[in-house]
């Protein structure tokens, strides 16, 4: 009846449901008609001759179908949709199939073409999986069918999910699951999974049923709306497959699968320390309020060594960006191209006065600045220091002569150092000091948290500067709770972290620059120097910048297509972040073999 799928299943069936332009019901057929069955079978029930009105007669020819009716569906479950179909299944071996489910062709070839006669396709645990899971041995012998009222989170390691494609032996189906079938719904009745019956016959003795694993294959159960969305994701196709994830931006742990090379954060913390004494404590702040901005900008200044009425934390650093745009939204302001585009796309009544680099890779200096916007006008001055897309870096007595220069022809200059961690010499080259702040009271910075630090998921960003009006305005600006207790217990545990986070920039340098070497071997890339957490690469033969994403989407790997920003030429240019070792290897060899 597909209920959770709400105005879309509205007087049809919940597998007339389209994903990416074709019904479920559609594309399972044209797979069943490839594998040479003998004939198909439909249970129905729920606007069962609106299915049948929808099938009509286009598959004659191509698969015989028959239909088989469930009058009592909405007081059943599917134990007895498959009770009235018991004696197709002593019939004849058997595909069994739920019609929610979207799959590739192959996991169908697997399971036909596998030896062993009676199988259950299975997968490994992931958190988007709901329903029946299953334990087994070391070979592939089911130990055990687990209801969704029995799982238990602590054992998730050993879990497997049912994908709900199973092939029964005719000699499997007359001899064992139709008698306990009948027994099994004769004692707990016809409002159950036919699921139960595999797991007692499991329990009871050994079965010749056994579990194939389809990792690594591409299918999902479509049970709401947010199902139907990420199916529509994973099995759309081309460009449109990428415009379909990017359109996201993020939420791609639903996507297990996926390798993101496309945002940006440090693979290398935080620590599995740190990380268990969150975990620790998650009842308490899942179920307490968390404080004010007071108490917060209180943990940002002793986070950075920094005044409390220099700082304001924010629900991401996109909060702040927004907050502080907003009070130079009619303003003249210098922009550095190519550029982190929350910035000019928060500026949307601004006059932007862009520098375009015209030296080799993007790369500009403080003195090329100040030539640059010397005859020109600016209330505001942005720099991303490294760049967002390039990877370009300023030192920071560079950036304080600019910072001077800007102070005396009566600009303000903002300083995005959320990348500046990753620098060689990031301890000395943060702008985040009281006496820096003091002296430039024209100087405002901006720093991610979730970039360097390596959470993403707490939305945290910082916002600093002496000029304290502006503070106060922005802190009226946003809300009261703007971040919530699991960002706050992490600011204020961080102390305790400090030399594992030093540690882990250290070991991000060193490996930025063996994945840096590896990509310079791969004959159609050319990588710029980078001082960040990934690499503008410019593609000059084989492919266009969207042809690879394409074909790296192809291979679950997701990475930004910066052809697509604003002055870039319309360059063949793809950003690549830096993640572990293992990834990147990964990611090598993919770049390699296509």
């Amino acid at each position: 009846m597909g209920r959770r799928l709400g105005d879309l299943t509205k007087g049809h069936t919940k597998c007339m449901v389209e994903v990416n332009g074709t019904a479920l019901i559609d594309r399972v057929i044209t797979q069943l008609s490839k594998l040479g069955l003998s004939r198909l079978i439909l249970v129905v029930g729920y606007r069962g001759e609106r299915l049948k009105e929808h099938i009509g007669n286009r598959y004659d020819g191509v698969i015989d179908i028959e239909y088989i009716d469930n009058p009592i569906y909405d007081k059943t479950n599917n134990i007895y949709s498959l009770a009235l179909a018991k004696e197709k299944l002593c019939e004849d071996d058997t595909l069994l199939l739920e019609s929610d489910l979207i799959f590739d062709d192959r996991m169908l070839e697997m399971i036909v073409s596998h030896p062993d006669p009676n199988l259950a396709l299975v997968a490994k645990y992931e958190s988007w999986m709901d329903g029946t899971m299953v334990t087994i041995d070391a070979d592939r012998n089911i130990l055990n069918f687990i209801p969704k009222q029995a799982f238990r989170y602590e054992d998730a390691d050993i879990y497997y999910k049912t994908v709900n494609i199973y092939k029964f032996s005719r000699e499997f189906s007359r001899d064992e699951y139709v008698p306990f079938l009948d027994a099994y719904s004769k004692v707990m009745g016809n409002n159950e999974y036919y699921e139960q019956v595999l797991r007692v016959i499991t329990m009871l003795h050994d079965s010749s049923l056994k579990a194939l694993p389809v990792d690594g294959e591409k299918w999902y159960e479509i049970d709401d709306i947010q199902d139907l969305d990420i199916a529509s994701a994973i099995f759309s196709h081309d460009e449109v497959r990428y415009q379909e994830y990017h359109k996201r931006y993020g939420g791609y742990w639903r996507f297990p699968s996926l390798l993101d090379y496309c945002y940006l954060v440090n693979p290398f913390f935080p620590p599995k320390r740190l990380v268990d004494e969150m975990k620790a404590n998650f009842t308490t702040l899942l179920t307490q309020y968390p404080s004010g901005q007071n108490v917060n900008s209180l943990l940002a200044a002793k986070y950075f060594g920094i005044r409390q009425e220099y700082v304001i934390v924010g629900n991401g650093a996109a909060e702040l960006i927004k907050s502080f745009a907003e009070s130079h939204a009619h303003e003249r302001i210098g922009v550095i191209y190519p550029t982190f585009d929350e910035y000019p796309n928060r500026l949307p009544g601004a006059e932007i006065v862009p520098f375009i680099s015209t030296k080799p890779d993007f790369r500009y200096d403080a003195d090329d600045l100040m030539e640059h916007f010397a005859d020109k006008r600016l209330d505001l001055l942005l720099l991303i220091n490294p760049d967002n897309p390039s990877g370009n870096f300023i030192p920071v007595a560079d950036v304080l002569r600019l910072a001077a220069w800007c102070r005396e022809r009566g600009c303000a200059l903002l300083v995005d150092e959320s990348f500046v961690d990753f620098t060689d010499d990031s301890a000395g080259n943060t702008l985040l000091r009281n006496t820096t702040l003091a002296e430039n009271p024209n100087l405002s910075v901006m720093k991610s948290i979730s970039k360097s630090y390596g959470v993403p998921g707490l939305r945290l960003g910082v916002f600093a500067t002496s000029d304290t009006a502006t503070i106060v305005r922005m802190k009226k600006d946003v809300a009261i709770w703007n971040i919530n207790s699991f960002a706050e217990f992490y600011m204020q545990i961080f102390g305790k972290y400090e030399a594992d986070y030093a540690k882990a920039c250290r070991k991000f340098i060193a490996e930025r620059e063996r994945f840096y070497g590896l990509l310079r071997e791969i004959p159609y890339l050319h990588v710029m120097p980078s001082q960040a957490n990934y690499f503008l690469c410019e593609i000059t033969s084989r492919f266009t910048s969207t042809e690879l994403t394409r074909v790296l989407l192809d291979h679950d790997v997701f990475v930004s297509n910066c052809a697509r920003k604003k002055n870039m030429s319309a360059r063949n240019l793809v950003r690549l972040a830096v993640r572990s070792t293992q990834d990147n290897d990964r990611l090598i060899s993919i770049l390699k073999s296509i």
